[in-house]
């Protein structure tokens, strides 16, 4: 699918986004392993966390949708059954990371594989701690999906990520859910919490201690009613757009701000970004509120070490952003965008010299240079969702219109976003 965007006067209004990705992705997995119901509201409309939802049905789970309220009516720990055929993740790493922290437990063989693009992505490390913990695991040339995952007793481990990742953080705890004893894991740098804090909701023993979380194995999990915040990664694409079109005024309603993934907000206002946070609350353990947002120059900067793991997934639009500034944007310490959905280093730069500016592009990151001007272009997703987002806010500040190919691949994680962004844009 190819969407038209045309160059905009103004990003104005009021929106709600939907629920946040992350979040669905851990209420659906530790609701389905739970005792009893949870109703979550709020959950996820993108393709990924449908994913989840998928798979948690081919294995026994009962699983009710009304738009965005999910009821799951959860079987324990012990109750999953085999499903008849290989479980699909589609283009989702989440689900399929941290699905199999759970699978490794389970008393039967299950195979897990997804679309093209994640079948290339590489799944050793969640392979190496489940294989520590007892479980066989085979991949494709060892490393690829799709994952045979041969079930078994686990036992616990302390286990130190060699990079940070929520995702394999979470596969690990998960898995330690069913072992006896304590499972430690240590994280390098701190990265986003939903799975402590949903593991605490659910009724887990869990500790943290700076950047060493311990779970007791063996809990009772108990069924929730649960609210899902909206997602501050799909905001990230409006914050951007409302910062970057002058005369715009926008405000986001109802947005996680949890400190482990706020550090967008504090980036951009060190950047000079007019942002104002209002009407703070706590639902489930996790911060809401509403985020004001007025088109604001920007100095740029240099993103790097922890900063960059915290915003590795709003690098797509901070570099459009950072084109814009006055200073332009240094990202350092990314090579884990290269393993994403494309290599978002490549996918990034490409684009970016397709709209006429030339960034230099480094092993693990992408400086992009500031004061630049947008020039229309034919653009492209490459299939991948951030990329498609990205690159249709950069074309509201093109000097012509441009065209997105590829732009459905926004669906996979955000499918209202282009009926949105007509919303908030004159």
């Amino acid at each position: 699918m190819q969407e038209r965007i045309s160059p905009v006067t103004r990003v104005s209004g009021e929106v709600s986004l939907p629920g946040d990705k992350s979040i669905s992705h851990r209420y659906a997995l530790l609701a389905s392993i739970s005792e009893g119901e949870s109703r979550i509201h709020g959950y996820s409309t993108g393709a990924d966390c449908h994913s989840t939802l998928g798979c948690v049905r081919a294995l026994g789970i009962a699983v009710e949708e009304q738009g965005t309220d999910v009821l799951i009516r959860g079987r324990g720990l012990n109750r999953l059954r085999a499903p008849a055929s290989d479980l699909d993740a589609g283009n989702s790493g989440s689900t399929m990371r941290m699905l199999s922290g759970i699978l490794a437990a389970q008393e039967f063989t299950s195979r897990i594989g997804g679309d093209a693009s994640l079948s290339r992505r590489p799944m050793e490390r969640i392979i190496k701690p489940l294989t520590e913990m007892g479980a066989s695991i085979l991949g494709r040339d060892g490393r690829f999906p799709p994952l045979e995952i041969r079930g078994a007793k686990l036992r616990p481990i302390d286990y130190t990520l060699p990079v940070a990742s929520a995702q394999v953080k979470s596969c690990v705890l998960f898995a330690g859910l069913y072992a006896e004893g304590a499972t430690v894991v240590r994280e390098p740098l701190r990265s986003r919490d939903h799975t402590e804090i949903a593991l605490a909701e659910f009724g887990a023993d869990i500790r943290v201690e700076r950047r060493v979380v311990t779970l007791q194995g063996r809990p009772r999990l108990t069924g929730r009613e649960l609210f899902v915040p909206s997602d501050l990664s799909s905001a990230a694409f409006f914050i951007v757009a409302a910062l970057l079109v002058p005369g715009s005024e926008l405000v986001v309603r109802g947005v996680g701000l949890n400190p482990t993934r706020s550090t967008l907000l504090d980036v951009l206002a060190s950047m000079g970004a007019k942002i104002r946070i209002l009407e703070v609350t706590e639902k489930n353990g996790e911060l809401v509120g509403q985020i004001s947002v007025k088109s604001s120059g920007l100095r740029g900067g240099v993103i790097e070490r922890g900063t960059t793991a915290a915003l590795i997934d709003e690098i797509p639009v901070l570099a459009v952003l950072g084109a814009a500034s006055e200073e332009g944007l240094m990202v350092r310490d990314a090579a884990e965008l290269r393993i994403k959905e494309t290599d978002r280093i490549a996918t990034i730069a490409e684009n970016l010299r397709r709209m006429g500016i030339e960034p230099e592009v480094l092993p693990d990151g992408i400086c992009v240079p500031g004061r630049q001007r947008f020039r229309a272009a034919t653009l492209d997703s490459f299939g991948d969702h951030r990329i498609a987002m990205a690159f249709s806010i950069a074309a509201l500040v093109a000097d012509g219109p441009c065209e997105i190919r590829g732009a459905d691949a926004a669906s996979v994680s955000f499918p209202e976003f282009y009926q949105i962004l007509r919303q908030v844009t004159s």
